[in-house]
């Protein structure tokens, strides 16, 4: 069963959150992307729209995106929300005018998401919650490399620092894509050994993996324009594929219902068996006490028939004395 509402507010709320991050991004590079061809024409530097609206539309959409998420799902996702907006924002934006590591930072904000999902419909974080991230921070390595490659002089135009800057012929750039293709080849095995899917999405993402992975091989052994856009354009094709696998061999719920019925109904036959063990442990501990009720001695009985010209002797308790 799908929580339409929760699904759509969660996002919505998403949705508000990227789009303060990514307005705010803007704000502080206005002038780095007037000096870009790729990023001149933007609302910002064409002078479309203002800084301080710019700056006031971030605000608001980002804080009612986060509480939206807080209010219809819950704090977890909330926090993962803020916090990306936070890494994206202020952390991996001025980082790409100091240092080529933004890319792997700039990565691991596009790895949240999928996270924050998985934490609104759970309300927890778990091993299997790391599959969907654990892709989307491999592929954005060799997406953003191709890009970068094919970019180069427009990035650095605009004072970015990035990889491929140090990397005149093309080929560590290559092996970092590489390198990172690899790193996703397990991916679908994990989904399925972790009991997220079938075994058919760990031979189809495996498939899918090594396909990406011939194109970065092939920008490694001829670092051209024309491989670093095949790559690109293969990097572009993946994701979706990848996405639409994992949901259709994902196990049904019900599945996952049976079995913890199953585990319910074990849990209670052993409870069964343990009280019936101590039933009849506290059985025996009363066959141990000594019996309160005390039969009349069987003198009583004859003392008093046939012989009744006999007095009747008195006793006590077996523990007492004869009087």
């Amino acid at each position: 069963m799908v929580d339409i509402a929760g699904l759509c507010c969660t996002c919505a709320g998403t949705m508000m959150v990227a789009a303060s991050a990514n307005t705010l991004n803007q704000v502080f590079e206005i002038k780095n992307d007037a000096k870009m061809k790729r990023t001149m024409r933007r609302p910002l530097p064409s002078g479309r729209i203002s800084p301080a609206h710019a700056a006031m539309w971030a605000t608001s959409v980002g804080v009612a995106g986060t509480a939206l998420l807080a209010w219809k799902a819950n704090g977890l996702a909330a926090g993962l929300a803020a916090s990306n907006l936070i890494l994206y924002a202020f952390v991996y934006t001025p980082l790409k005018q100091i240092h080529p590591v933004n890319t792997w930072v700039g990565a691991v904000v596009g790895a949240i998401p999928p996270l924050l999902g998985w934490a609104a419909a759970s309300s927890e974080l778990s091993l299997n919650a790391m599959i969907l991230p654990a892709a989307l921070y491999y592929w954005q390595i060799p997406h953003f490399m191709a890009l970068a490659y094919l970019c180069r002089n427009d990035y650095l135009a605009g004072g970015y620092r990035m990889f491929s800057f140090a990397d005149p012929t093309g080929k560590r750039t290559a092996w970092v894509s590489l390198r990172n293709c690899l790193y996703m080849l397990p991916l679908g095995f994990f989904a399925y050994n972790w009991g997220l899917t079938s075994e058919w999405f760990s031979l189809e993402a495996s498939l899918l993996t090594l396909g990406l992975t011939i194109g970065a091989l092939s920008f490694v052994l001829e670092p051209t324009p024309k491989t670093a856009r095949r790559m690109f354009y293969g990097s572009l094709l993946y994701l979706p594929a990848f996405m639409a696998g994992l949901l259709l061999h994902r196990l049904p719920n019900e599945q996952k219902e049976h079995n913890v019925t199953q585990t319910s109904e074990i849990t209670g036959i052993l409870y069964g068996a343990e009280q019936q063990d101590e039933e009849r442990a506290r059985q025996k501990r009363e066959d141990r006490k000594p019996s309160r009720i005390h039969s009349r001695p069987p003198v009583a009985y004859a003392s008093v028939a046939p012989f009744p010209f006999l007095p009747v002797p008195i006793y006590v308790s077996t523990q007492g004395h004869e009087l």
